[in-house]
């Protein structure tokens, strides 16, 4: 079985890694960005399952699974992701998704996810999908990716783009992406006036 890991969260990427090649009959790839996942989908044999994370550069938002999905002629592709709500997970899964998994699944939990929608089988866990989510959503924050907020999180603390690199396990260039997406989400200039406006709408 191939499975292909795309996921900007390093140390994630490489836990789901070491879970799934513990198997023994699993083989992964991986990449850390939607560019870099479609140049493998289409350089390298096809992909028994293909996991894309939800907030990845370029994912930009549910686009980047439905452009996935289109590649070899239907290649099989499920969502990952920490903090996407019941909504997206069933968006992702009318539109074709072989699954929703989300990161807080148990490791036999997700090594089972996994050779189920790789049989060809359409997974999301019940507990997720039946839960009532009766969180309030801050307008500023239903702009935002989760990954987005957590940079914005790191503006408003002064942190510099090494710092929440470090924090959030990513590349610092990778941190200048989300940055560049969230100050024209939110009519920022800059990163001083991104951290502006996120306090003067009490977002943290």
């Amino acid at each position: 079985m191939r499975v292909l890991i795309a996921d900007d969260h390093v140390l994630l990427r490489d836990t789901l890694v070491m879970f799934l090649q513990a198997q023994g009959d699993i083989e992964t790839s991986t990449a850390a960005d939607l560019a870099g996942a479609c140049k493998l989908i289409g350089d390298e044999e096809r992909f028994d399952l293909v996991l894309l994370d939800l907030n990845m550069p370029g994912m930009n938002g549910l686009e980047g699974l439905k452009y996935a999905l289109t590649l070899k002629d239907g290649q099989r592709v499920a969502l990952l992701s920490g903090e996407a709500t019941r909504e997206i997970a069933e968006q992702a899964l009318d539109a074709g998704a072989a699954g929703f998994v989300p990161k807080t699944l148990p490791a036999k939990s997700m090594i089972n996810a996994v050779k189920f929608m790789a049989m060809g089988e359409q997974y999301a866990p019940v507990d997720f999908m039946t839960a009532v989510d009766d969180t309030p959503t801050h307008p500023l924050a239903e702009k935002l990716s989760s990954r987005e907020l957590q940079v914005l999180k790191g503006l408003t603390e002064g942190k510099a783009n090494k710092e929440i690199a470090r924090d959030l396990d990513i590349s610092e260039p990778t941190v200048k992406l989300h940055m560049k997406t969230l100050y024209r989400k939110v009519g920022a200039a800059n990163r001083t006036q991104a951290a502006l406006i996120a306090r003067e709408a009490g977002l943290f």
